[in-house]
């Protein structure tokens, strides 16, 4: 009995006659419509095909080419991410932009654009077989582009930008980049280098300068600097992030005192600082064992020209007037984080970080005070303030020495907040064995049932709160929720 198979469509075969006749496609490219370079394109791209591609770049009919899509897929050889390139290449090189060719921005961003190709080729799967001699597989009947709809006239040819997402580390610089800093050099002015998140890891200062000087800064909007720099360093980094001007989440951590005078010092603070005015965009801070903070923190906040909606100050020492100043800060008056993990609070009076809960007990959403040191007498004062953060989700606030009594006293202060779903708190004091901090899981279990009791009485079966303790020998947690998932040193031998 045979079989009846559907007759190959038009897209297929056009892609198996890629395949077979580069020259035949590359000459077909001036009449192939709008429609059929996408499915094409992938097809050049994972075969290899090298001139190919590097036509097609030129005759793209779209705004847009998201390869980095395709890249993330399968990461290209450099002959192929050249070839692309020297597309580009054609059509700079030339003074006017042809009629249908209206290319302005080559995405190499992995993690953009995710649909782009599927939507245009059917499936994956539909594209890559006809890399092999398979059956031809369906694909889904595409509405056609007019190719009028493309700009019907002559004009003159604009930069095209080229997309990228940039880690810097010393040592690791990307081939790939080289290649398309060099191209960025030579083509003065025609091509854009644009980077939408750059981290910077260990790196030479006069290396990134030089990379930097490349990319058209105010293109940044995520900007995450995971060095362990001195603060003199930081202060040549300054006006590079002045230049920043769209950025929108700014991460800095480990940032050492130099060994300086103090008039260098509180140079290299105020140029940092100072940048902030330039910042008009930022939405997130976050700053992590910075070791200048501490009684210069009111010099970040006055620079702060946009409220924030995201603070995280962690593993900081900052005084009691840093919070004061904290809490009357304009900027924060739309905060939805706050974190403070990892700054001491032991001997500062409670009242800054009562204010601050409610300045932002309208927007507050999450809420990370772990291992702050916070003693039962000062948590007593906060929890008014807490109970009307009206839409906090998770609170957070292990590591820190709280009784039974005061974990019943919060309990009873956030039951009517709505929206809170999970609380990860600390073993209570009454849990603990003795004073080197070794857990009694007996009495764990057992205040945790009675918590999870009073949830369920008070009609909160759903809020999850769990606990979560570093044990005093190795360092990992023991969560209770509801059972005990322990540190290797609570496990039989």
């Amino acid at each position: 009995m045979s079989v009846w198979m559907s007759p190959p469509s038009l897209l297929e075969l056009a892609g198996q006659s890629l395949l077979r006749d580069e020259a035949l496609a590359i000459a077909a490219l001036e009449e192939l419509p709008g429609e059929l370079f996408p499915p094409l394109f992938a097809v050049a791209f994972f075969g290899r095909r090298g001139e190919t591609l590097k036509a097609m770049v030129q005759a793209w009919p779209f705004a847009c080419l998201p390869l980095g899509a395709l890249m993330k897929e399968q990461r290209p050889t450099p002959e192929i991410f050249q070839a692309a390139l020297d597309g580009l290449d054609g059509l700079l090189a030339q003074e006017v932009r042809p009629r249908r060719w209206k290319l302005h921005v080559l995405d190499l961003r992995k993690n953009a654009h995710q649909d782009f190709w599927t939507v245009w080729s059917g499936t994956r799967l539909g594209v890559c077989s006809w890399l092999e001699p398979a059956a031809a597989q369906p694909v889904r009947k595409k509405q056609k582009v007019n190719a009028s709809s493309s700009v019907a006239a002559e004009q003159p040819l604009a930069p095209v930008e080229v997309v990228i997402d940039l880690s810097l580390k010393q040592g690791t610089q990307d081939a790939l980049l080289t290649y398309l800093i060099e191209k960025v050099k030579q083509k003065k002015g025609l091509l854009h280098l644009c980077c939408k998140k750059l981290k910077i890891f260990a790196m030479p200062m006069q290396n990134i300068k030089m990379i930097l000087s490349m990319v058209q800064l105010d293109s940044i909007e995520d900007l995450e600097v995971n060095c362990t720099w001195k603060l003199s360093t930081l202060g040549k980094f300054s006006p590079l992030l002045g230049r920043m001007s769209n950025l929108q989440r700014l991460l800095l951590s480990h940032i050492h005192m130099s060994s300086t005078s103090p008039e260098k010092e509180e140079q290299c603070v105020a140029q940092f600082t100072s940048q902030f005015h330039c910042l008009l965009h930022l939405q997130e801070l976050y700053l992590d064992s910075i070791s200048f903070l501490k009684g210069r923190l009111d010099q970040v906040l006055r620079c702060l020209k946009s409220p924030l909606e995201t603070l995280s100050i962690t593993n900081c020492q900052l005084s009691e007037s840093d919070l004061t100043c904290l809490s009357q800060c304009p900027s924060i008056s739309q905060l939805k984080d706050l974190g403070l993990s990892g700054v001491i609070l032991t001997d500062i009076s409670p009242e800054p970080l009562q204010v601050l809960l409610e300045r932002t007990s309208a927007t507050l959403q999450d809420l990370d005070l772990d291992e702050c040191g916070i003693m039962d007498s000062q948590f007593v004062v906060i929890l008014p303030a807490l109970g009307r953060c009206s839409q906090l989700t998770t609170f957070s606030f292990c590591g820190n020495p709280i009784s039974m009594a005061v974990l019943e006293r919060l309990l009873h202060h956030t039951i009517g907040l709505s929206r809170l779903s999970h609380v990860l708190y600390p073993a209570p004091l009454e849990s603990y064995e003795d004073t080197r901090g070794t857990l009694h899981l007996g009495r764990l279990a057992y205040l945790h049932a009675k918590l999870k009791r009073m949830l369920q009485e008070s009609g909160r079966p759903g809020m999850v709160w769990f606990s979560a303790n570093p044990c005093p020998r190795c360092g990992d947690r023991t969560f209770y929720d509801p059972e005990p998932i322990l540190c290797p040193c609570f496990m039989p031998a």
